[in-house]
C-alpha cells in the first residue's frame, strides 16, 4: 500500500484511529479506559492546596481528583473550569489546566486570550487576507481565535462553520461555569474525531468495519508489546519502568566507531515513532552507543530534528556526567493497551 492513509476501526468494542504511511504504522489513537480523555472540560471545585508547589487539588464528578499546577489565589469550595492535559499515572490525580481552549480542525477558540491570529505556517499573504475576511465575518465574541495552518487551501464555508461551532461550544461550556458541585461539560474527542482534527494531510481515508485486520494494522500492533526495535543499523530496546523510559541502543556484533555512530543515528530517527506508537512518555533516559563527544554532537542534532515533526511535547533536557542522555516528555496518551490485542 503506498500513499499515506487514515484507517478508522475499533479494537474490540474500543474505537481507534491508524495512521499508515506506505502500509507502515506510523501512528495509533486508542479510546482511554475509565479515564477522562486529553482536552475535556469540567467544572471543577476547589479542594485544597498543596504547599510547597503552589498547586491545588479538584474534585471532577465520580469522585475523581485533579491537580492544578497553578493555583494561587484560589480557595477551597471555588468552581473552576479546568480541561484536561493528560493521562494520569496510575494512583496520581488527573492533570488540569485553567487555560482552556476549544480546539477542532480549523479553529481554537481562546477564552480569556482575545484577539485574532494565524498560523505563522501560512505565509502568503493572499492567503492570510483572505481567511482574515472568513473570521471577521462570523466571528464576533470577545474571545480569542486562532485559525490552523490546516485552514491553508481549504473550503472556506467549512472553516467559518468551525469557527461558530467552536464559538457555540465555548459560551455553552462557560456559561455553566459557575455551581457548587463538580460537572463534565465536555467529553473531550474520541479518537476518530482526534485524527479528523490533527491528521490533516492529503491521506485516503478507510471507515469499513474490520480494516485493522484486513490492512494489517493489528499484526504491527502485536510487535508494540516486544521491546526490541531492530533498526537495520543496529537494534535498541524500549522499555518503560514506574520511574522512567529506559532506552538502550546497541551495534550487535560490530563495536567500531563508525557501527556505533550509525546504530546511535538509526535509533534517533525512530525513537520519536516508537514512543508514540507505545503512548510512553515522562522522564525518558537513552543509553547509547559510547560514542566521541563529536559524535555525540551530530545524534543531538539528529534527536532534535526527529523530535520537531513528533506532534507530542518533548524537551531534550541533555547528556549527563555518565554519558546518558535525558529527555521530558508529555503525557498525551496512555501506554499502549496490549491486552486490548488478546481480545480481538
Amino acid at each position: 500500500m503506498k500513499g499515506r492513509t487514515i484507517v478508522l476501526d475499533h479494537i474490540g468494542e474500543i474505537e481507534a484511529a491508524a495512521y499508515l504511511v506506505d502500509g507502515k504504522l506510523d501512528d495509533i489513537l486508542i479510546d482511554h479506559e475509565n479515564a477522562p480523555r486529553p482536552g475535556a472540560i469540567f467544572r471543577a471545585i476547589c479542594d485544597r492546596p498543596i504547599k510547597g508547589q503552589g498547586g491545588m487539588m479538584m474534585r471532577l464528578p465520580e469522585g475523581e481528583t485533579a491537580f492544578l499546577r497553578q493555583g494561587k489565589g484560589l480557595r477551597p469550595g471555588q468552581a473552576l473550569l479546568v480541561q484536561v492535559t493528560g493521562i494520569a499515572e496510575d494512583g496520581k490525580a488527573v492533570p488540569v489546566t485553567d487555560r482552556v481552549l476549544f480546539k477542532s480542525r480549523y479553529a481554537i477558540v481562546t477564552p480569556g486570550k482575545p484577539g485574532l491570529n494565524i498560523s505563522r505556517q501560512i505565509t502568503d499573504e493572499d492567503v492570510r487576507d483572505e481567511l482574515l475576511a472568513v473570521a471577521h465575518e462570523v466571528f464576533d465574541s470577545p474571545y480569542g481565535l486562532i485559525l490552523r495552518s490546516s485552514c491553508e487551501g481549504a473550503d472556506e464555508a467549512e472553516i467559518a462553520e468551525d469557527i461558530l461551532a467552536m464559538t457555540a461550544m465555548a459560551d455553552a461550556a462557560l456559561a455553566d461555569a459557575e455551581g457548587t458541585t463538580p460537572e463534565a461539560l465536555t467529553e473531550g474527542d474520541g479518537p476518530h474525531t482526534v485524527a479528523w482534527r490533527e491528521w490533516t494531510g492529503s491521506a485516503e481515508v478507510v471507515t469499513e468495519a474490520g480494516s485493522f485486520a484486513h490492512l494489517g494494522v493489528l499484526d504491527q500492533l502485536d510487535s508494540l508489546a516486544q521491546p526490541k526495535i531492530t533498526l537495520g543499523e543496529g537494534f535498541m530496546y524500549v522499555e518503560p519502568t514506574r520511574a522512567l523510559v529506559a532506552v538502550d541502543v546497541n551495534t550487535g556484533n560490530d563495536t567500531s566507531p563508525a557501527a556505533a555512530l550509525k546504530a546511535n543515528l538509526a535509533a534517533a530517527r525512530a525513537l520519536p515513532r516508537a514512543l508514540r506508537l507505545r503512548g510512553l512518555a515522562g522522564q525518558i533516559t537513552i543509553d547509547f552507543v559510547s560514542m566521541s563527544k563529536a559524535h555525540r554532537k551530530q545524534v543531538e542534532q539528529s534527536l532534535r530534528a526527529s523530535f520537531k515533526a513528533d506532534p507530542i511535547e518533548t524537551s531534550l533536557v541533555g547528556w549527563t556526567p555518565m554519558g546518558l542522555f535525558e529527555m521530558q516528555r508529555k503525557r498525551e496518551r496512555p501506554p499502549f493497551p496490549g491486552h486490548l490485542l488478546r481480545t480481538v
